[in-house]
This record gives C-alpha cells, sequence and structure tokens, in this order.
C-alpha cells in the first residue's frame, strides 16, 4: 500500500476535506427543513452562472465566478418557489424540473465557452484535483509545516477556506435562529427571526460552497456531500448539536476513506486508480447506507430487534391477561361481557416465554395457570386495558363496543390515561395499581 506522499496528495487531500465539511455543515439544515433536494438543485443551477459569468467577463477569477453561482444560486431557489406556486406542484417535483432545465443550460453554455477556454463538462462533473499537485513541496511530512506551505497553498483551497470558515461560522454565530427555524418556522416568524431571511442566507452560502468546490472537487462530490454526512449523523442522533458535530466527522472520514480507496482499491486488482471525487462520493453512499442498517437507534437491525422483542412481549402480556380474564369469567359475580375475546388461541412460544419466565405454571390448556408474579403482570395489563376503554368511551366519545381493539394496542404503550373509575364501560372491575 502506498503512503501519501506530501507533494501529490496534500492540497487535494485538504480541498477534499474542505468541500466536505463545508457542504457537510449546511446540509443538515437543508435536511431538517426537507429541502435536501434543493442543495442538489442549486448544486446544479449555479453552474449556468459559472458559464455565463465567464462569457461575459472572459475572466476564470474567483470572484468572477462566485458572482455569477451566487445569482444563479438565487434564481434557482426563486425559480422553484415560482414553479410551485404556478404549477401548483410539490417541492420535489418544482426542484427537479428547475435543476434539470439550468443544468442542460449550463452543459450547453460550457460547450461554447469550450471553444474559448479548457472549461469542460468533464472537469465540472470531477473537479480537478490533480491540479492541486505540489511540485515542490518537501520529500517527507514532517518537513511540510512551515511558511513556504501557506505560500504554495493553491487558489482552490484559499476559496475553500474562505467558504468554510463562512459556512462554520454562520452555524456557530445563528446556531439558535437556524434550529427555530429548521423545526418551527411559524414560531420563529412570531418571534421575529425571519426564517425566510435565514433560509435565503443557507442557500446563498450553498452556492459560494458549490463554486468554491467546483474547480477542485466537482460537482457529483458537492452533491454527495450536501446529503450523505447529514443525513448519516441525522440516523446517528436526535439531537441537533450532536448531529452538526457528527456530519462533520462523518464528512471528514468520507473525504479521508475515499481519497485513499481511489488508488488503494484498484491497486487490489492490478487497476489504475480512479477518480477521487467520485471514490469519496461513493464512500459516503457506503458509510450512509451502513448507517441505515446499523446505526443504534434508528437502524433497520436495531428497530427489527427492538420490533421482535416487543412482539413478544406483547404476546407474553395477551396470554397473561387472557388467563386472568379466564379467572374472572368463572367467578360467581363475573359480568357477562367479561368473556368477550377469552377464547383467543395463545402461541406456544409465549407460553415457554412466559414459563421460563415464571409467570405461568403447567403445560397448556386448562392446566396453565398464573403464579403470583405473573398475576401481578397480569393486573398490570389489565388496568391499562379498562383505563384505555374508559378513556376512549367517556373522553373520545367511542361507543362500547367498539374500545377493544384500540385498547389491545394502547395498553402496551407507555403512558395511561389519568382515570378515576373503578369499572370499565362493560361494568369489570379495574384492578387497583400495585
Amino acid at each position: 500500500m502506498n503512503s501519501l506522499d506530501p507533494a501529490l496528495d496534500l492540497f487535494p487531500l485538504a480541498a477534499s476535506i474542505l468541500a466536505a465539511i463545508t457542504c457537510g455543515v449546511l446540509g443538515n439544515f437543508l435536511l431538517l427543513r426537507r429541502e435536501s433536494l434543493m442543495g442538489d438543485a442549486i448544486s446544479h443551477g449555479v453552474l449556468p452562472g459559472l458559464v455565463i459569468g465567464f462569457l461575459i467577463t472572459g475572466d476564470r477569477s474567483p470572484f468572477t465566478m462566485l458572482i455569477g453561482a451566487t445569482v444563479a444560486g438565487i434564481a434557482t431557489v426563486l425559480l422553484v418557489m415560482l414553479v410551485r406556486r404556478l404549477g401548483r406542484v410539490e417541492a420535489g417535483a418544482a426542484m427537479g424540473v428547475v435543476f434539470s432545465v439550468l443544468f442542460a443550460l449550463g452543459v450547453l453554455l460550457i460547450e461554447r465557452a469550450a471553444r474559448q477556454t479548457d472549461i469542460d463538462a468533464d472537469c465540472v462533473l470531477h473537479g480537478q484535483l490533480e491540479t492541486l499537485a505540489w511540485y515542490d513541496a518537501p520529500a517527507l511530512w514532517r518537513d511540510v509545516p512551515a511558511w513556504t506551505t501557506i505560500e504554495s497553498i493553491p487558489r482552490q483551497v484559499w476559496g475553500l477556506v474562505i467558504a468554510c470558515l463562512l459556512a462554520c461560522g454562520f452555524v456557530i454565530a445563528f446556531f439558535k435562529e437556524l434550529r427555530l427555524a429548521a423545526f418551527d418556522p411559524g414560531l420563529a416568524s412570531s418571534l421575529g427571526l425571519r426564517p425566510r431571511a435565514i433560509d435565503l442566507v443557507t442557500m446563498v452560502l450553498v452556492a459560494i460552497a458549490t463554486v468554491a468546490s467546483f474547480e477542485a472537487v466537482g460537482s457529483i462530490l458537492v452533491i454527495a456531500m450536501l446529503i450523505c454526512p447529514a443525513a448519516t449523523a441525522r440516523l446517528l442522533t436526535d439531537r441537533l448539536s450532536r448531529q452538526v458535530l457528527l456530519s462533520v466527522v462523518v464528512a471528514i472520514a468520507t473525504a479521508v476513506l475515499g481519497y485513499r480507496a481511489a488508488t488503494v482499491v484498484p491497486s487490489w486488482f492490478d487497476d489504475e486508480s480512479v477518480n477521487a471525487a467520485g471514490s469519496m462520493a461513493m464512500t459516503a453512499g457506503i458509510i450512509l447506507v451502513a448507517a441505515i442498517l446499523l446505526a443504534p437507534v434508528h437502524g433497520v437491525v436495531s428497530r427489527s430487534i427492538r420490533s421482535r422483542r416487543l412482539a413478544r412481549r406483547i404476546a407474553v402480556d395477551d396470554l397473561l391477561a387472557t388467563l386472568l380474564r379466564t379467572e374472572e369469567a368463572r367467578s360467581p359475580d363475573a359480568v357477562p361481557a367479561s368473556a368477550v375475546n377469552l377464547l383467543r388461541p395463545p402461541k406456544p412460544a409465549a407460553i415457554e416465554r412466559a414459563r421460563r419466565s415464571g409467570l405461568v405454571e403447567g403445560r397448556s390448556g386448562s392446566d396453565l395457570r398464573l403464579t403470583e408474579d405473573g398475576r401481578r403482570v397480569a393486573r398490570d395489563v389489565l388496568r391499562r386495558h379498562r383505563l384505555w376503554e374508559t378513556y376512549l368511551v367517556e373522553e373520545a366519545g367511542l361507543s362500547p363496543d367498539h374500545v377493544h381493539d384500540p385498547a389491545e394496542v394502547l395498553e402496551h404503550l407507555g403512558p395511561i390515561p389519568s382515570i378515576r373509575s373503578s369499572r370499565d364501560p362493560h361494568g369489570r372491575p379495574i384492578p387497583d395499581p400495585d
């Protein structure tokens, strides 16, 4: 495995990390506002702004490109709003229409501009990380920290440094406002925070991040970094501050691992290295898929495990409640309605699980009976069920013969309704709490 070389890898890797952090931080708030596709639209929509800026001025300076991209980014946002309002289509369709048309316009303009300069579609899509090589770099990494290193930083990296500082500074300075505008725009408006202005500034920063990243890493990586790190972090935590920090960590890991994978993985098959920006975008997708599957709370595996555990617990609870209802039905003063759903056959697995837990005794059928622990659990389940039945009749206005099935579901949830009653709507006693 080849080690990193300061000459070939220092500035390309730095540009990749800076672009990933910039887009990853801003992507959190696009994700929360359900406007991730807006980042995609802007990253495509700024392309004609870049080319038009060059065609008008004949200059490829960062300032010219920034002005063109910013104007195009704001125009993209306004066009999306216009299409949504006049066309009466949902947000995703409006964004898809706008960015498809603008991106196609940008590609056509690139073909015209390519006659006058070296701009081409491949550079826009994949970037030109190889042009950031530092041919006068020292041979050893320990000699890199020096003033000559700062003097040798390419303008593309400086542009990404500025974009990263602007994005991170904006999020840190206005974190409270961004959080409130993302979760409750109505409340933010009532407090005078102007969420539309905050949203517009966010979109302008996305445009700045896009133009700063285009020449170095291309639009493919920009789109991936605006969505994947934030989505991955969202699956790992429910706290916004922690989500932003995790998105930065994921963005850095994506940039480093993807950059190395572009060279290392093809070497396993004796093949040439692949495009680094494409490799980083693929790595971002792989990390996101891993989070979807393995996230501790929201992952597919953990949700499946919790669902199975809940299903097993519900089966045992239903078994215990059925046994207790059967005992009630056999008592001399039993209410006739208490025989409802007594004959639902218990699952053999639930019987075995309850027996191992010391909740029931006997084998099956009429030989099955509750232990003291089982009776306590059954009384709690029955209490929840009958309290919910009472609530649904007294508070929700349902008929008594329509509340059993909803209560069968609600009895397994967390809180119970605050109902002061000794009997349910069918006249059955509500067990007292232990």
